[in-house]
């Protein structure tokens, strides 16, 4: 037993004092959407808030992910905070899908006009947070050794920030560069002319492999399960564009809070594909054809309720992807099947030109499931059971701890002195992906089974749940909250059922992040809320009108 914690045990033994005095009222790890937000909105509530990130600058996800064509797949005017109206008339974006640096300028942007700065200390990793108890508050330390207190310990840390760094063999043995794709080295790379390994063929490698085709030697792809990929079909924000969103954002916004992924899509499209005759069907899936998620949300109301409309929405992608490989036979080893995995069940990513890089003769494709499963990596390469390939660079774009590996990555000790990663070592229960239950005065702003959704909308409404909640505290006196097990149970159950019922257990038959089924520290478990993310924001909704119930508050003498 450390010192820490020998100390702590004796404190905890001696009763419970009372409140202490903290550094903070509130800490806050990451400095992305999550950070800002709180920094604004807690603020506002009369809150000190300290905000601790291990980057360089602000920007969350979009500060780590520096690989080429990096970019949103949400449309601009949307991917953004709503707290403030002059922002989004102040701020332009120069396109619908920002890249990494846009997005970032962005972020700087909101810090700079509302004076964040002050609250923000970067290259500061968090090692270590525990909860105690004979205090009420939180004690955080940093990588320095340094410790900090607060009253309410608040994780902004992200759902897919942790990366999932695959059990392949020799990955130490490579001798040229190696990482993931979303540890792409900062000081930049230089890849014209290399010969480039990618393991994985996710949402990542889309976006990357058209920018880096244009130079590279070679680019090779290391594929398990292909994808189905929706258009993005990139265009410049226009004057004309611009003015119709700026002097309609009262609506967009709305339009974000009560759509099922959160995103500025017509709610209802009135129709369904079962009921549609093909020859209707068919025109109305090709005229809608003009890139983003939309076409999923827009054409028809069923396609994710119903197999049968989802196989005909999946055939059509299917047949519209294949249209654009010239090589048949590899056109079949690109595209998903129904009978494999439904449309959703993994999310499908959006392309900026990845399909036809394939037809650039430097570009290729190794099955790693079924033709030639990857073996070892190599001092010079990959070795799959059918050949060695050789690399000057390989990038893992093997994705991500979804939604816990940030909370599992250190420390974090409830009450009872029990780490998150301890606690979900088998399932990850939640309370509206908010609170966990044995973790007093602590908040996780889209945390597991939260809805998977457009980020900033589901952030926001998780914030001002947040900001609300300490507010009550605060004005009625409180010193703790105590999420109630009994109320983390009945989410997960919920939760679950609701997964049952859908098109998405289906994903149970891929290795799908979306269920956790990437790793293999754990088994696969429900890590997203799939009632809808307007039903889920009218649930936190409902909670702070009715006073938090799913809480325990108390007042301590002292």
């Amino acid at each position: 037993m450390t010192i820490s914690n020998i100390v702590d045990s004796k404190a905890s033994a001696a009763g419970t004092r009372g409140p202490a005095k903290v550094d903070y009222d509130c800490i806050v790890i990451g400095a992305g959407f999550a950070g800002l937000a709180l920094i604004h909105y807690l603020r506002e509530a009369g809150r000190s808030v300290r905000v601790f990130d291990r980057a360089s600058d602000v920007g969350g996800t979009w500060a780590w992910n520096r690989y080429p064509g990096a970019a949103t797949d949400s449309e601009s005017y949307y991917y953004c905070l709503s707290f403030s109206k002059a922002l989004l008339q102040d701020w332009s974006w120069t396109k619908r899908y920002p890249d990494r640096a846009e997005t970032q300028s962005y972020m700087r942007f909101v810090a700079d006009k509302c004076d964040m700065w002050p609250h923000i200390q970067l290259n500061t990793e968090i090692v270590d947070a525990r909860y105690l108890a004979e205090d009420a508050c939180w004690r955080v330390t940093i990588s320095t050794g340094e410790s900090f207190t607060c009253k309410y310990f608040i994780s902004g840390m992200g759902m897919i920030s942790q990366p999932m760094i695959p059990n392949i063999k020799g990955l130490d043995r490579f001798k040229g560069p190696i990482f993931h794709s979303s540890r792409w080295p900062q000081e930049g790379l230089d890849y014209a002319g290399k010969r480039v390994g990618i393991i994985g063929a996710g949402a990542s490698t889309v976006q990357m492999v058209p920018i880096l085709a244009k130079t590279a030697a070679s680019v090779t792809v290391f594929q398990r399960t292909p994808n189905y990929i929706l258009p993005a079909m990139q265009k410049p924000m226009t004057p004309e564009w611009e003015k119709e969103i700026k002097g309609n954002y009262d609506a967009i916004l709305a339009k974000c809070r009560n759509h099922v992924f959160g995103m500025a899509f017509e709610s209802s499209a009135g129709r369904n594909a079962v009921d549609t005759s093909p020859e209707e069907r068919e025109r109305i899936f090709e005229e809608n054809w003009n890139g983003s998620f939309r076409w999923v949300f827009e054409t028809f109301d069923d396609l994710l309720a119903s197999p049968e409309a989802n196989r005909m929405a999946s055939e059509f992608i299917i047949a519209k992807m294949k249209e654009r490989v010239n090589d048949p036979e590899l056109a079949e080893l690109l595209t998903p099947s129904f009978d494999d995995y439904p449309l959703f069940a993994k999310r499908p990513p959006l392309d900026h030109g990845y399909l036809e890089a394939f037809n650039e003769p430097n570009v290729h494709l190794v099955d790693i499931k079924d033709r030639e499963p990857l073996v070892e990596v190599t001092e010079t390469g990959v070795r799959t059971t059918a050949n060695h390939y050789e690399f000057d660079i390989i990038v893992l774009a093997t994705g991500f701890e979804a939604y816990t590996g940030a909370l599992e990555a250190f420390p974090i000790r409830g009450s009872s002195g029990q780490t998150l990663r301890e606690k979900w070592k088998i399932l990850s229960e939640c309370i509206m992906g908010v609170c966990v239950a044995d973790f007093p005065n602590m908040f996780v702003v889209t945390g597991p089974q939260a809805p998977f959704a457009n980020l900033p909308t589901s952030i926001e409404q998780n914030v001002i749940w947040i900001t609300k909640c300490i507010e009550k505290m605060e004005g009625e006196g409180f010193d703790i909250f105590k999420p109630r097990a009994e109320a983390e149970h009945a989410w997960t159950e919920h939760t679950a059922d609701i997964h049952r019922q859908t098109l998405m257990a289906e994903g149970d038959k891929v290795n799908s992040w979306m269920m956790g089924a990437n790793r293999e520290d754990k088994p696969p478990r429900v890590l997203i809320y799939f009632g809808g993310a307007n039903n889920y924001y009218d649930v936190l909704d409902k909670s702070a009108s009715e006073g938090f119930p799913e809480l325990e508050f108390e007042k301590l003498a002292g």
